[in-house]
């Protein structure tokens, strides 16, 4: 019997909508189990120069409680390869937005930790004008 073929998906997931869930269901697609990497509140901080409004710990806890996601955790503050290393994933799944490093940045780092083999696959958006964080949170004026 061969292995489950993993997948690993990274990011914020404040106000969690439609684009993140069409975004976990993207990335479940391309393997059997799907682990979610939370960014450590000190991470988005540093990257979208503001604190999420919910907690590391609260993003976890919504984003595991989804069907589609078999495992959520949270990522390193310092190192974004702790858990691809820790994990091993078949699959990179990238958000359409997501910029944090580029493709080659990342299959580099992952030839370089012996992760020849791991694909790197950028997602599509879902109604993006609509479901995206940072639209919303301008709506709702957070």
């Amino acid at each position: 019997m061969s292995e489950p073929r993993l997948v690993m998906v990274f990011g914020t997931f404040d106000f969690l909508h439609l684009g993140h869930v069409y975004t976990f269901q993207q990335a479940k697609a391309l393997g059997d189990k799907l682990v979610v990497v939370i960014s450590r509140d000190s991470s988005v901080e540093k990257i979208k120069g503001k604190s999420p409004f919910f907690s590391q710990m609260e993003r976890k806890q919504l984003v595991e409680s989804l069907k589609t996601v078999d495992e959520a955790v949270i990522g390193d503050e310092a190192d974004f390869f702790v858990p691809v290393r820790a994990y091993k994933p078949d699959v990179i799944a990238l958000g359409y937005d997501q910029q944090v490093m580029s493709e080659t940045d990342i299959r580099q780092k992952l030839n370089a930790i012996g992760l020849t083999k791991t694909e790197i696959v950028r997602l599509k958006p879902f109604q993006h004008d609509k479901h995206k964080s940072s639209s919303l949170k301008k709506f709702y004026g957070v």
